[in-house]
C-alpha cells in the first residue's frame, strides 16, 4: 500500500464502493501515478481505512474499502484563538499548528487587528493538506471572526492559556485545568492588546497568563511556541 492519504467527507466503513472528487482523482491518478489494483488510505474523524482502486473511468477514481487501519481518534481539545494575520504568515501558523494538533481554530478581531477579514476556502484547504500530511484523523474546525468581546463572552469555561508580555509567570498549573473543557491558547494581534483588552481578558474564570519569551515575537512565532507548550505538558 502507499503511503498516500486523503481526507473523505463521506462516512467510511468496510467493503464500501465509492468515487474519489475530480481533484483528488487527478492527484491520485495523474500526480502519484497510483494505478488500477494498487491501495491507498482514506481518513476522517471515524477513523482511517485502506482503499483499493477498482477503475479509473474518465478520470475518476473508483475504490473499495478493504481494511480499517485505526480507529478514531480522541485528542485533548486544543484551541487557538487569533488575530489573523498577513497571508504567508497566516498560512504558514495555519499549517503548523493543525501539525501540532490544534483542534480549533478562532480567529478573533480586537482593537489593534489590521487583518479583519479572512480567506475561509484557502485556510479549509491547507488545514485539510496539513492534516493528510500529518497523520491525524479528525480535521480542526474553523470557525468565522469573531469581535474579542463575543469570544470573552462565549467562552467563560474554556481553560484559557494567555500569551501575556506583562507576566513573569513561565509554566502551566496543570493542576488547575478542567478535564471536562478544551484547553484555549489565546494570543494577541501583532501590536499585541490594549491594556482595556487585557484587563477583560483577565476576568475570565479559568485563565493562565504565561511569558513565553523575554523577546516580542511575531505572531505566528507565539503561536506555534504556545501549542507547542501546552503539548509537552500534555503529553510529558
Amino acid at each position: 500500500m502507499s503511503n498516500i492519504r486523503l481526507f473523505f467527507t463521506e462516512i467510511l466503513s468496510l467493503n464500501l464502493s465509492s468515487k474519489l472528487d475530480k481533484s483528488q482523482s487527478h492527484y491520485l491518478s495523474t500526480v502519484m501515478r497510483v494505478k488500477v489494483g494498487e491501495s491507498f488510505s482514506l481518513f476522517n474523524k471515524g477513523g482511517e481505512w485502506e482503499a483499493k482502486i477498482n477503475a479509473i473511468s474518465k478520470g475518476i477514481v473508483e475504490f473499495n474499502i478493504t481494511k480499517k487501519l485505526r480507529e478514531k481518534e480522541n485528542p485533548k481539545e486544543i484551541w487557538l484563538a487569533f488575530s489573523p494575520i498577513k497571508s504567508n504568515y497566516f498560512n504558514f501558523m495555519i499549517q503548523k499548528a493543525t501539525e501540532l494538533g490544534v483542534t480549533k481554530f478562532i480567529p478573533i478581531i480586537t482593537d489593534r487587528t489590521i487583518i479583519r477579514k479572512i480567506n475561509s476556502n484557502r485556510l479549509e484547504k491547507i488545514i485539510i493538506e496539513s492534516s493528510e500530511q500529518s497523520n491525524r484523523l479528525k480535521i480542526p474546525i474553523l470557525e468565522k471572526v469573531i469581535p474579542l468581546e463575543n469570544f470573552i463572552k462565549n467562552n467563560q469555561k474554556l481553560n484559557i492559556i494567555f500569551g501575556d508580555l506583562n507576566t513573569d509567570n513561565k509554566n502551566i498549573n496543570t493542576k488547575k485545568l478542567s478535564d471536562n473543557n478544551p484547553i484555549c491558547i489565546l494570543i494577541g494581534p501583532e501590536g499585541d492588546f490594549t491594556e482595556e483588552e487585557r484587563q477583560k481578558i483577565l476576568e475570565l474564570k479559568n485563565i493562565q497568563c504565561l511569558k513565553i519569551n523575554n523577546n516580542i515575537l511575531r505572531a505566528e512565532t507565539a503561536a506555534i511556541s504556545m501549542i507547542s507548550i501546552v503539548n509537552f505538558n500534555f503529553l510529558s
